[in-house]
């Protein structure tokens, strides 16, 4: 009669611990399922069209894919550098029979562009087989202040970095509608989820390809059409060394504070995440910290997802605030640094 009692008088706040282990435990193999899955998903036979794919992380993702047995397609403008790309390529394929195809081509165009690029397609496909993934990689960034930014620099940063990624989308699109299948991926920034000094034109683009993301996938998933964003941070590649040129002191120690990533490390993240089937692709603990607090109206990647952004947001709002008044003091210092240096002159 001990034992029961005993139990019996357990308060039962005991028990909770208990009762929610359980499904957590549930959603963390969910979770580990998927990424085991999709690091040992073949590739063979899948169709991959990256725009960009001539340098940065464009053409490290087509590295990774090829490796798996993908056949890919690089979409850029400059001709030279996607023929050394397709070298490379064809020797990293893991097979022969693999399909390494380019086209040359302007993204930023109208509708006259379109229609090229809706043939180029055509031709890819009976290169490669149906586009199975599209990664919207291409984009440029400039780093100036406001005032200093060229008007014609704002509209540049909305054709290379927005209206591509809307044209690329609408060549494969209507194939994918009529498959019932398909993946498409846009690569925005760490910059498309919070405004940073010095990106006043690169910012709004890439903020603009996470609406796009989100209007889409409403449209599509019920299509099975999954549709991505990714949020990179800086990544070693030839564009953010032209963009180093420009770039104003105080947009540098910002950005030192997350470091500069490696365009394979990038890219293998990236992958991990289209194949798992997740909503967002971030990089690192910063990344994850700054996608949670703006997840807002994002959809969730998983259930799990949600609820470790239910539990963290609170106190990562508050560290979130204290990074951005780190920033705030940055930029105030380095003005008064200026206003030294002129008065010293």
């Amino acid at each position: 009669m001990a034992p029961t009692s005993s139990l019996a008088s357990t308060p039962w706040q005991y028990y909770v611990p208990l009762l929610l282990a359980s499904p957590m435990a549930l959603l963390v193999m969910s979770r580990l399922w998927r990424r085991y899955q999709a690091r040992n998903a073949c590739l063979r036979h899948q169709h991959f069209v990256i725009t960009g794919g001539s340098s940065g992380i464009g053409r490290a993702l087509a590295r990774a894919v090829v490796r798996r047995g993908a056949n890919v397609t690089l979409i850029a403008r400059n001709m030279d550098r996607l023929e050394e790309a397709k070298i490379e390529l064809l020797e990293e394929a893991s097979s022969p029979e693999q399909a390494i195809h380019t086209l040359s081509a302007d993204l930023t165009k109208g509708e006259a562009g379109e229609a090229v690029l809706t043939r180029g397609i055509e031709e890819a496909e009976q290169v490669c087989g149906p586009v199975d993934y599209l990664v919207n990689c291409a984009g440029s960034a400039i780093s100036l202040r406001f005032d200093e930014t060229p008007l014609a620099e704002f509209q540049r940063m909305m054709e290379v970095n927005y209206l591509s990624a809307v044209h690329a989308t609408r060549a494969v699109l209507s194939g994918m509608k009529q498959r019932g299948s398909g993946s498409i991926t846009f690569v925005s920034s760490v910059a498309g989820l919070m405004g940073v000094y010095g990106y006043t034109a690169y910012c709004p683009a890439k903020f603009a390809l996470v609406g796009l993301a989100q209007s889409l996938r409403m449209e599509v998933k019920h299509r099975g059409i999954h549709v991505m964003v990714a949020f990179p941070p800086d990544t070693d590649t030839p564009g953010f060394v032209e963009e180093e040129r420009t770039k104003p002191t105080e947009t540098k120690l910002i950005s030192a504070t997350v470091g500069l990533w490696s365009a394979d490390v990038v890219a293998s993240s990236l992958l991990q995440d289209m194949l798992e089937g997740n909503v967002t692709s971030v990089q690192g603990l910063d990344g994850c910290m700054t996608m949670t607090l703006c997840a807002g109206m994002m959809p969730p990647s998983s259930l799990l997802e949600v609820v470790v952004q239910a539990l963290t947001m609170g106190t990562l709002r508050i560290v979130g605030c204290l990074y951005l008044s780190h920033f705030y003091r940055l930029v105030a210092r380095c003005a008064a640094n200026r206003e030294g240096s002129k008065k010293g002159s």
